[in-house]
């Protein structure tokens, strides 16, 4: 079975935070979620998969990073 390491498991729990946090009304601006990637030092992906997990639509998308 694979296990995630605990250091990428925190990390995964700060980035839905910080999503959950940053979300309006299930959705999440393309600027904030580019913003909290770049402040945690984690790629966009992992952003718009927190986002899929917490159901939060990345909106306003302006370089198409989260579809």
């Amino acid at each position: 079975m694979y296990r995630l390491h605990t250091g990428a498991v925190e990390m995964k729990d700060r980035v839905e935070e910080e999503v959950g946090k940053k979300a309006i009304e299930g959705s999440l601006p393309c600027a904030i979620a580019r913003m909290i990637a770049e402040n945690l030092g984690v790629s966009y992906k992992t952003v718009g998969k927190a986002a899929d997990r917490l159901k939060i639509k990345i909106t306003n998308c302006q370089l198409g990073c989260f579809k």
